[in-house]
């Protein structure tokens, strides 16, 4: 008997459960599920490999296949039918399906094409009460129809760095409440409260600490609204394991290596804050070597990054001034093309 054969398609720009349903009936019903995802930059930023991404990590058993030439015009018409069959079997070579999933008007014709069971699931929307375009108009509202793996990839997150001292805390504090979302406090702080010893952590401690600061920076996404405001990042853990121990472990070298791509803009706050000498913390001195070693380790990983001066509203001033011509996805040359309005879209 010829193997049943399930096939999807779309922009999934985002993701949502609607899809999701739709993807888990066609692995229900079929032995075997192709997903074919439409590039579409017109309507998303969110790159085409990181949607095929979403859809792999989320079901292993699919094959993803991602249309890159594939057609951008939509409609109802014999000329954008055609155009749309043609690329399914001639483009794509797509033979021996036997269901076609989707939701919308042109699982008709396509299943018809294919030679498939058309298979459409809740046009209407009841079961599933969400579309990607209303998604894309607030995700924040409506993340509850986002699984984890894909609202996390919908948040900008911007890090502070700098010494101890720097102004990092108050940053962050100040723009997360300013723009109604989360921060993510320094957990080293936390941590080193608890367990050190002579002001000092092991190299194992700062790997546990570093692992500690990742999972609720993780947990912090989930809740956070288009933009995370963190504290401090794993870089920053290994540059204090090799200023006490002159070493950081293997797995500590690994997480400062994921910390390069892990921020989408960093800002890097300068030592002219005025200092406050709390008892945790080792004077202005040990504050100037700890920020240039930050420059440093910055420039040798060659990790572009925003300086802050000054007073809290003047950092805030210029944090957001960057952040209203911010597009994630975009490239840095894109985003100084954009107007604040165009940004913020």
């Amino acid at each position: 008997m010829p193997q049943t054969h399930g096939l999807a398609l779309g922009k999934f720009a985002p993701l949502h459960r609607g899809h999701q349903w739709m993807i888990e009936t066609a692995l229900t019903e079929t032995e075997r599920v192709s997903v074919v995802i439409y590039d579409e930059p017109e309507v998303t930023d969110v790159p085409l490999p990181v949607r095929a991404g979403w859809i792999r990590r989320l079901y292993p058993r699919v094959e993803v296949i991602e249309a890159w030439d594939g057609p951008a015009v939509m409609g109802d018409t014999p000329e954008i039918r055609t155009l749309h069959e043609d690329y399914l079997l001639g483009t794509l070579g797509l033979r021996g399906i036997t269901h076609f999933y989707s939701s919308e008007f042109y699982g008709a014709h396509v299943s018809a094409a294919l030679g498939a069971v058309d298979r459409r699931l809740d046009p209407a929307r009841s079961r599933v009460p969400i579309s990607a375009t209303a998604i894309r108009a607030d995700p924040f509202g409506q993340r509850g129809f986002l699984a984890p793996e894909v609202y996390r990839d919908l948040i900008a997150n911007v890090v502070f760095l700098g010494a101890p001292g720097t102004g990092k805390t108050t940053l962050a504090q100040a723009l997360a409440a300013q723009h109604g979302t989360r921060w993510m406090p320094e957990y080293g702080r936390e941590y080193w409260t608890l367990h050190q010893r002579d002001h000092r952590l092991s190299a194992e401690q700062l790997v546990e600490l570093a692992e500690g600061h990742l999972e609720r920076e993780d947990a912090a996404l989930l809740d956070a609204n288009r933009w995370l405001f963190t504290d401090t990042n794993a870089i920053t853990t290994w540059i204090f394991s090799h200023y006490y121990h002159g070493f950081a472990l293997p797995r500590l070298d690994a997480l400062a290596r994921a910390a390069e791509q892990r921020h989408d803009l960093i800002f890097l706050c300068l030592d002219d804050f005025p200092f406050e000498d709390t008892w945790d913390r080792s004077g202005p001195a040990s504050r100037t070597h700890m920020q240039k070693r930050i420059v440093a380790d910055l420039r040798a990983r060659r990790l572009p990054f925003i300086p802050l001066a000054g007073d809290l509203a003047t950092r805030m001033e210029k944090v957001n001034a960057m952040l209203g011509r911010f597009r994630k996805w975009r490239s840095p040359h894109e985003h100084t093309t954009l107007s604040p309005q165009a940004g913020a879209a």
